[in-house]
C-alpha cells in the first residue's frame, strides 16, 4: 500500500511517501510544498492546496495521515498552524484517501521508540527504517515518520480487524 504523511505547517508543509508491504516499507520520495511568507494568508493556504494536490497526483498513494498540531501559547500561531492542517486533511479526502491522524508524541515513539525525541533522533531512524532515503529536510523527515507511524498502526488494525472475523 502506498502511503502519504503529512507534517503541516503554514509556511513549509513536509510530505513523504512510503510503500508498506507487509512489515517491509519502502522509501518512494519527500518533499516540502512551500508557501510564499509574504503572501496574503488566502493565497499562502492555496499554495498550499496547489501543491498537495500535485503530490498526490504525481505518487497515487492510497492511504494518508496526518500529524496533529500541538498547541502554542500564542492563540493566532496556532489558529495559523492549524488552518495548514486543515489543508493537508482536505486535501487527501478530497482525492477520496483515508486520513489517519497522529499525535506527534505517538509518531516520535512509533518511529524511535521515544515520545520525546528530537528531530534529528527522528530522522536518523527515518533514514535507518527507509534505505537508500536522504530526507529533503526536517519537515520531510517528519512527514516520513508520519507516513512510518501509520503503516505500522495500520498493519496492526488490520491484524486485529482479521483476528476478530475468524473469532
Amino acid at each position: 500500500m502506498r502511503l502519504l504523511g503529512l507534517d503541516p505547517g503554514l509556511r513549509l508543509t513536509g510530505w513523504g511517501v512510503i510503500d508498506s508491504t507487509g512489515s517491509r516499507l519502502t522509501y518512494v520520495a519527500d518533499g516540502v510544498v512551500a508557501a510564499d511568507p509574504l503572501a496574503p494568508l488566502a493565497q499562502r493556504l492555496a499554495q498550499l492546496h496547489d501543491g498537495l494536490v500535485a503530490v498526490i497526483s504525481r505518487h497515487h498513494p492510497e492511504g494518508a495521515a496526518v500529524e496533529e498540531s500541538f498547541v502554542n501559547r500564542n492563540a493566532s500561531s496556532s489558529l495559523k498552524l492549524g488552518l495548514a492542517r486543515a489543508i493537508a486533511l482536505l486535501v487527501p479526502a478530497q482525492a477520496g484517501l483515508p486520513v489517519a491522524e497522529y499525535s506527534a508524541k505517538l509518531v516520535k515513539k512509533s518511529v524511535v521508540g521515544v515520545g520525546g525525541a528530537g528531530k534529528d533522533q527522528v530522522e536518523a531512524m527515518v533514514r535507518r527504517l527507509l534505505p537508500g532515503c536522504l530526507p529533503s529536510g526536517a519537515d520531510a523527515a517528519d512527514a516520513l515518520a508520519v507516513a512510518i507511524c501509520h503503516a505500522h498502526h495500520a498493519q496492526t488494525a488490520t491484524a486485529w480487524r482479521v483476528r476478530e472475523a475468524r473469532a
